[in-house]
């Protein structure tokens, strides 16, 4: 159920925005976060340029691979990217390719963090409820959590402990004919509010 209305509050936020969104399942409480200031590649300001920390300004941040995104709970960082037709002997579905993201995720506060994969959606497009994508360690009909098929890939659901860090892959499958793409994050809290939104744009590698 958790899951269920995580990703429904993410689709909120897509169809708010006309285009992309993302959410978070996190079990901590409080008011949203974000801290306005900061660097961003230098900048000053949320928009990074690939080499810097960026925090959200009025409900929203952007970085590219590179940038160091600092949420609530967590920082995270997209590391690199690349797209494939097979992912760990998965072929993807016709009209399909795998699309496979390299993520950093960090622990900033003071006690555990439980994440999801479906914390992070991949997006494409500019509007339309379906120019997104769920990891595939989950069930996107039913929100079953999957096994990784990759040992390099994070699971659906684990812990983070206080100040830990982990680098895994994150794996979607997206349409062929798709060449740019976000990782999106929305903070969202038990009580129903809804903090920051952070995107990461990139242009994945082609294998």
């Amino acid at each position: 159920m958790k899951r269920l209305l995580s990703v429904l509050l993410a689709l909120l936020m897509v169809l708010a925005l006309a285009g992309c969104g993302g959410k978070d399942s996190g079990d901590s409480g409080g008011t949203s976060g974000g801290t306005s200031g900061g660097t961003s590649g230098g900048s000053g300001d949320n928009v990074g340029s690939g080499d810097g920390d960026v925090y959200a300004e009025d409900g929203w941040a952007e970085g590219r691979m590179g940038d160091t995104m600092h949420a609530y709970w967590f920082n995270y960082t997209v590391n690199s990217a690349y797209t494939c037709g097979e992912f760990a002997g998965r072929a993807a579905a016709e009209g399909c390719k795998m699309l496979v993201v390299e993520i950093t995720v960090k622990n900033t506060v003071t006690s555990s963090v439980e994440m999801y994969d479906t914390d992070f959606q991949a997006q494409w497009g500019s509007s339309g409820d379906d120019d997104y994508r769920l990891p595939i360690t989950t069930d996107p009909e039913s929100f079953e959590e999957l096994d990784p098929i990759s040992d390099d890939q994070l699971p659906g659901t684990y812990v983070l402990g206080v100040n830990e860090e982990r680098t895994g892959l994150l794996v979607y499958e997206v349409p062929a004919d798709s060449k740019d793409f976000s990782i999106s994050y929305l903070e969202a809290f038990e009580e129903g509010d809804e903090g920051d939104t952070f995107f990461v744009y990139f242009t994945p590698e082609e294998r």
